[in-house]
């Protein structure tokens, strides 16, 4: 009598398992939504749209573009995670969403009720100085502002932006105080710091490092833990007397909770395929970026660790959403 019930549990398992082979042999059978939460024209949208791209070409079925713009990229975000987890609306991420649930109210759960699929990208922030700064390197730009405290400013796309509180963990793990100047935007800030109206700026690579290249501004350090192909010769912060400093930019790919685990692994396989072709290649590197790939659990562990490290800066710093 004891074997009925292991034999019923073998059964329900098997029928499990054929009933995922048939799914992902069904799947996909018509075209697959792509929510991008942000504006149209900008890196993130270039990066999604070309991925979206790939998935349409190695899948046989299109997969359509919907920007859905608002909040921080919150309010797509949410249409994403709260549609049906069937494989046809999967949502395209940024690092802004592990900010996100430090700063704004939301719907979900952000792990519990996503399926991570793959993260896409990697890639640092510029610290970058105006050339009249008498400073060269990051101990230079320490020994600064703790001679001076306040007297330094620098520049930030925005209020609770992910270049503020990079600069907010800079000053925390450094022992500094510095004034912030937030903008809204990359332009702008990058325009002011130009013009010598603020000293410092924490800007994308694909922006800034061409300023630093030109003399208009000074590269002093990066923001991830590796140094960039693009210009080996510029250290990282924590090579340079911040050590533990890592703040992380990155696209990736989600889908709602639930998303059963043979169409999750098809997207994961075809992406990560897709990662290694030049055109991906090229099109990452030239923002300043570098193809990530993996598994979707090791995208998961990066998108609890950047929550909980954004929750303790918010925290510390007092942060408050615009």
């Amino acid at each position: 009598m004891k074997r009925v019930p292991a034999a019923c549990a073998l059964a329900a398992a098997l029928l499990a398992t054929a009933g995922s082979q048939a799914l992902a042999q069904a799947w996909p059978a018509k075209p697959i939504r792509m929510i991008i939460p942000f504006p149209p024209g900008g890196a993130t949208d270039l990066i999604g749209r070309l991925s979206a791209q790939r998935l349409s070409e190695a899948l046989g079925q299109p997969v359509l573009v919907e920007s859905r713009a608002g909040a921080g990229g919150t309010i797509g975000t949410e249409l994403g995670m709260r549609s049906a987890p069937d494989g046809y609306t999967l949502t395209f991420s940024v690092a802004s969403y592990a900010v996100n649930p430090s700063l704004y109210k939301l719907a979900f759960d952000p792990v519990k009720d996503i399926q991570p699929i793959i993260q896409l990208s990697q890639g640092p922030i510029l610290l970058a100085a105006h050339p009249t700064l008498p400073v060269k390197s990051t101990r230079d730009l320490i020994a600064l502002a703790r001679r001076n405290p306040g007297s330094v400013n620098f520049s930030t796309t925005g209020q609770g932006t992910i270049s503020h509180l990079a600069a907010e963990h800079f000053m925390s793990l450094a022992g500094v105080r510095m004034t912030h100047i937030p903008y809204k935007g990359t332009g702008p800030a990058l325009a002011d710091t130009v013009a010598g109206h603020v000293s410092l700026t924490f800007g994308n690579v694909f922006a800034t490092l061409p300023l630093a290249r030109s003399g208009k501004l000074r590269a002093i350090a990066l923001t991830s833990a590796q140094r960039i192909s693009g210009d080996p010769s510029i250290p990282t912060l924590a090579e340079s007397g911040v050590p533990g400093y890592e703040i992380v930019l990155w696209h990736g790919l989600l889908g709602p909770r639930g998303l059963a685990r043979p169409i999750v692994d098809r997207l994961n396989g075809e992406l990560n395929r897709s990662l290694k072709t030049k055109e991906m290649i090229d099109r990452m590197e030239g923002d300043g970026l570098t193809p990530a790939g993996g598994t979707p659990e090791m995208f998961g562990e990066r998108i609890a660790k950047d929550i909980e490290l954004y929750r303790r800066i918010v925290a510390k710093a007092g942060i408050k959403a615009e």
